[in-house]
């Protein structure tokens, strides 16, 4: 899109992500870095905030005293919160999986981690749907535990 077509947000947003990376860039080691987004509403502002990036881990605490001097944050009600905020998240996330339905229960927890990956990676690189993409791949897998 060129700059003209862009709206006064997206310039925004722009300038924003353009700020992040070169504060980003500056961060080695572990700690959080800066990402950038929106409010949510019908009048959407740029915002800046401090995350883990998951995509790099190498810059993610390992332990609780970690996480605490990373984050500054020492009180044990606050870090309960997070903890229960994460693993509300992380178990959303398990039940909420669309591959799930296909998921023979029956296979080994490796083979069902590895299909469920494999359907989403193919799905994702062919833009086709979840049901496709089974459709394609559990026939390979069905056949591979049959033979063991």
């Amino acid at each position: 899109m060129t700059t003209e077509a862009k709206t006064e947000n997206e310039l925004a947003v722009d300038a924003a992500t353009e700020k992040a990376k070169t504060a980003n860039a500056t961060r080695t080691g572990k700690g959080t870095r800066v990402r950038v987004g929106q409010t949510r509403g019908r009048n959407p502002q740029v915002i800046s905030w401090e995350a883990f990036d998951e995509s790099q881990p190498d810059t993610l605490p390992k332990t609780l005293s970690e996480f605490m001097e990373i984050t500054k944050v020492s009180d044990e009600t606050a870090i309960v919160q997070y903890l229960i905020d994460g693993y509300n998240d992380a178990a959303y996330t398990a039940a909420s999986d669309p591959v799930a339905e296909f998921v023979d229960a029956n296979c080994a927890e490796d083979v069902q981690k590895h299909f469920r990956l494999v359907v989403r990676n193919y799905a994702n690189a062919t833009v086709v749907s979840i049901e496709d993409a089974v459709a394609l791949i559990k026939p390979g897998i069905v056949k591979s535990q049959k033979s063991k």
